[in-house]
């Protein structure tokens, strides 16, 4: 019914999902299509970012806590700064070569097994962050059908969009991971007619200054 494609079994990807307490992303290639303006950032889509925000409470219903978020990026980008700003991630750790730095960092802030972590990626520099998450999750492109392939194969993905970063794949991400932890219409009625058990996650969520973190280049 649906494009996604799912590289392990229902009951495997549920369990996963069940175990997960913090949602991590990279950024180019995910929140958008990897083109860059002159002053080296990239934007978002607020179609991508309600996505986030409703794995985010849908996480909070499942567990009754928030869960973690973060970007990890390899760029120095304000765009990136200015969204983990605004929707009060509890940290952003940019201008990281190296991803498994930032990711010890990352685990080490929020007190986090590698595999409580589901993972949002789309490209080489991602894998060696990839291979530790309980939840892999890979946006997939036309343009990198060799390489999916090549991931695959590695067994470093568990879930691949169909859509790419810049058709909105991190909503269709999102979206199925939602759908395996059970509570996809809950998730959006409760957004739609701003209930007060939303409320109440988003007031938790607001109620934090996110971490910033820059990496030695």
């Amino acid at each position: 019914m649906f494009p996604t494609r799912f590289i392990r079994g229902t009951a495997e990807l549920q369990e996963r999902a069940a175990g997960i307490k913090a949602v991590l992303f990279d950024w180019d290639g995910v929140f958008n299509d990897g083109w860059k303006d002159l002053d080296g950032g990239s934007p978002f889509s607020e179609v991508g970012s309600m996505g986030v925000n409703m794995l985010r409470f849908a996480l909070w219903l499942k567990n009754g806590k928030e869960p973690a978020a973060a970007v990890i990026t390899g760029q120095l980008n304000p765009h990136a700064e200015r969204f983990v700003q605004r929707e009060r991630f509890h940290g952003l750790y940019m201008g990281f070569i190296n991803k498994p730095d930032a990711f010890r960092q990352f685990l080490l802030d929020q007190r986090l097994k590698a595999d409580e972590v589901a993972f949002f990626f789309d490209d080489a520099i991602d894998l060696p962050v990839a291979r530790q998450c309980g939840l892999r999750v890979m946006i997939g492109r036309r343009s990198g059908k060799r390489f999916t392939e090549h991931v695959v194969a590695r067994g470093d993905a568990d879930i691949v969009t169909e859509c790419s970063g810049g058709e909105n794949g991190l909503r269709e991400a999102t979206e199925a991971v939602i759908d395996l932890l059970g509570n996809f219409g809950a998730v959006f009625d409760h957004r739609a007619a701003y209930s007060p058990e939303y409320q109440r996650y988003l007031k938790v969520r607001n109620g934090k200054e996110p971490r910033v973190v820059r990496g030695a280049r």
